[in-house]
């Protein structure tokens, strides 16, 4: 069965690092980032467990919007239509990065950390993360509570928490669990 991504958060960093590795490596997966505001913390997290060359080769840390649009192929019309964080840009952002690692799945995050930067519209706490591939992806906004540190934190193991749970869900498919 499985997990739920709820639960899934509640798991250390180095075991959901280990678990996607596990998970990466049955069904022969590779895994690729796209960061922002978390400045290479998922790549960081992944890369702790040993063995993961094998499923990890290619993470972009894309703070600026010049980086989003010459690394992971942002346009500057998406970025000019909807800001760096929003659903849009994450999306191009793991179809981007998928696209040029080749990359079977990846995750994408854009948002404002603090303690600056944040507005009405967008305030200190919002992080759109996507997950998926060339061909398909899902974003989700979250609005996450604290200073820099555990925004960045808390988007870090959602990140990695819903890679698992898609391959999760993709093992059961396969009857592999």
């Amino acid at each position: 069965m499985t997990p739920s991504v709820s639960s899934l958060k509640n798991l250390d960093l180095s075991l959901l690092a280990q678990r996607l590795g596990k998970l990466c490596q049955q069904l022969q997966v590779e895994v690729t980032t796209a960061e922002s505001c978390t400045g290479g913390g998922i790549a960081c997290a992944i890369t702790s467990a040993p063995g993961s060359s094998a499923y990890f080769t290619t993470g972009y840390v894309t703070y600026a919007n010049t980086a989003k649009t010459r690394l992971v192929g942002v346009s500057d019309a998406t970025l000019q239509a909807h800001g760096a964080v929003s659903e849009a840009v994450v999306k191009a952002m793991v179809a981007g990065a998928c696209q040029d690692s080749g990359a079977q799945l990846g995750v994408a995050v854009s948002g404002v950390a603090g303690p600056d930067g944040g507005s009405a519209e967008k305030p200190v706490g919002t992080v759109w993360l996507a997950w998926g591939n060339v061909n398909h992806q899902e974003a989700e906004c979250f609005h996450f509570p604290g200073d820099r540190q555990a925004v960045r934190e808390q988007a870090v193991r959602e990140a990695l928490a819903g890679l698992v749970a898609r391959l999760d869900a993709q093992a059961d498919g396969q009857g592999e669990k």
